[in-house]
C-alpha cells in the first residue's frame, strides 16, 4: 500500500515567555491511501496538535511531513491553503455551520474558495447532500436541523470537492449516541468507496470502529 500521509521526526514546541511546552515528541507516522485510522487520546495527550500538522493548519518545528509524497513542512501559508482546500476535507467536533446560509449553501461556501463555478458547485453540493441522506434537507438552515443533521452537513461540506483525505476531529463528541452511530456509519461508507479517513477521539469504541488505532500520550505515539 502506497503512503499518503509520513511524518518523520516530527516535533511540535509551543515556547511561551516563561516555558516551552512540547505538544509533539519525535513523532513518526504512516498512513496510507484509503486507510481508516483513529488517533485516540485523552486531553492535552497532544491529538489536536496533531491533527493541526496533519491538516496543514500548523507547521511542525521540526522533522518532515509528507503528504502524497509532496513534502509540506516548510511550505509558505499560500502553499499550504491550497493543500487544505484541494486535497483535506475536515470534520469538526462543532460542526462549524453559518447559521444564516442554509445547507446547501454551507456546502458550497468551500467550493466558492476553489472558484469552481456556481452551476458545478451546486451539483457537487447536492450529490454530497444526497449521500449523507439530506436530500430533503437541503434548504433547511441550522437551527432547523438536529445535532446529527447539521453533523452530516458538515461530512457533505468536507466529501463534495472530493478530497483525498477527510480529518475527522471528535465527530461525534456533540451528538448522542444514536446520531453518533449515523455518522460513523456514514465514514466507513466513504472508507469502502476509497477515501482515506483520520478520526481524532478520546472515545475507545469510536476508536475501535476505525480498521486501525494508533495512541498518543504526552506528544508520543504508542501504536
Amino acid at each position: 500500500m502506497d503512503n499518503l500521509i509520513v511524518l518523520s521526526d516530527v516535533c511540535k514546541i509551543y515556547d511561551s515567555k516563561n516555558n516551552s511546552v512540547n505538544a509533539l515528541q519525535h513523532i513518526y507516522l504512516n498512513i496510507g491511501k484509503g486507510q481508516f485510522i483513529s488517533i485516540i487520546g485523552q486531553s492535552g495527550s497532544g491529538k489536536s496538535t496533531l491533527m493541526n500538522i496533519l491538516g496543514c493548519l500548523d507547521t511542525p518545528t521540526s522533522g518532515e511531513y509528507f503528504l502524497d509524497n509532496i513534502p509540506v513542512s516548510d511550505m509558505k501559508e499560500k502553499q499550504l491553503s491550497f493543500i487544505r482546500n484541494n486535497i483535506i476535507g475536515f470534520i469538526f467536533q462543532s460542526f462549524n455551520l453559518i447559521p444564516s446560509l442554509n445547507a446547501i449553501e454551507n456546502v458550497e461556501l468551500p467550493l466558492i474558495y476553489r472558484g469552481i463555478k456556481k452551476s458545478k458547485r451546486r451539483l457537487l453540493a447536492t450529490n454530497a447532500l444526497k449521500t449523507v441522506g439530506l436530500e430533503k434537507r437541503m434548504l433547511h438552515k441550522p437551527f432547523e436541523l438536529s445535532g446529527g443533521q447539521q453533523q452530516r452537513v458538515a461530512i457533505a461540506r468536507a466529501i463534495a470537492a472530493k478530497p483525498k483525505i477527510i480529518l475527522a476531529d471528535e465527530p461525534t463528541g456533540n451528538l448522542d449516541s444514536n446520531s453518533g452511530d449515523e455518522i460513523m456509519d456514514i465514514l466507513k461508507e466513504l472508507h469502502r468507496q476509497g477515501t482515506t479517513i483520520v478520526l481524532i477521539t478520546h472515545d475507545n469504541s469510536i476508536a475501535r470502529m476505525a480498521e486501525g488505532c494508533i495512541r498518543i500520550s504526552d506528544g508520543r505515539i504508542y501504536s
